[in-house]
């Protein structure tokens, strides 16, 4: 596994469960906005062994890993890695941008995930625009399909640029996971670590706005939050 960070402890990334999050190298997408841009290389940062070196001796002090990126799914050793993880003992959480359905089939086929984050972001029609990359749209629904219908417990979230997904597109998206058990809202926040250095004078909706976004996308899926 090519790992390019490592945060020891989180409150918020696992409801419920203290964490650790360890960040993969790798992307196949190239989002505007994207806060982690460094992560798109596969570059290595930190040694498999010492993570896990980390993970063993905090064993009775954390429940569970996230594995984030970048995106976790096109490493090719990600099920192999998350085995070593759930043999240590420890929850998983997976976060996934969607394009790969096989491997999130596979994963939870050998059971291998206790939680599920997908982004989706954007109606279907928009993907391209907004992942700034060729999106195959089939391989998103088929992720929607599996997380739904299989996933343990699992999550959908979009990050909502003003300027990028308007009223429309956030009922497109309600659409698309119609059914769902759950969706975050996720506000934009420009920083100066931004992918694209022309969207961080960008604005995000205000928090009056998300509230209405987040009524909007109460009426497809069963719990809507905004972060």
């Amino acid at each position: 596994m090519i790992i390019g960070g490592l945060q020891k402890t989180t409150l918020i990334d696992y409801p419920g469960k203290i964490a650790a999050i360890v960040f993969t190298s790798g992307c196949n997408m190239n989002c505007h906005y994207c806060y982690n841009p460094e992560m798109r290389n596969f570059s290595p940062k930190i040694a498999e062994e010492d993570f896990f070196d980390f993970l063993n001796r905090r064993k009775e002090k954390l429940d569970a890993v996230t594995i984030t990126g970048g995106e976790p799914t096109v490493q090719a050793d990600l099920g192999e890695f998350i085995q070593k993880i759930k043999d240590c003992g420890f929850l998983v959480k997976l976060d996934t941008n969607g394009t790969n359905p096989a491997v999130l089939k596979r994963l939870l086929e050998a059971k291998l995930v206790d939680y599920i984050a997908m982004d989706i972001k954007a109606p279907l029609e928009k993907y391209r625009e907004v992942a700034n990359c060729f999106v195959n749209e089939t391989a998103i629904k088929d992720s929607i399909k599996l997380i739904i219908e299989h996933a343990p417990d699992y999550e959908f979230r979009t990050t909502i640029v003003k300027g990028q997904l308007g009223v429309e597109d956030i009922e497109n998206i309600g659409k698309l996971i119609k059914g769902a058990k759950r969706h975050y809202s996720q506000k934009f926040m420009s920083t100066e670590n931004l992918n694209d250095h022309a969207f961080e004078p960008m604005v995000g909706y205000s928090d009056d706005e998300m509230e209405k976004i987040k009524s909007i996308m109460a009426k497809y899926v069963k719990e809507t939050f905004v972060r």
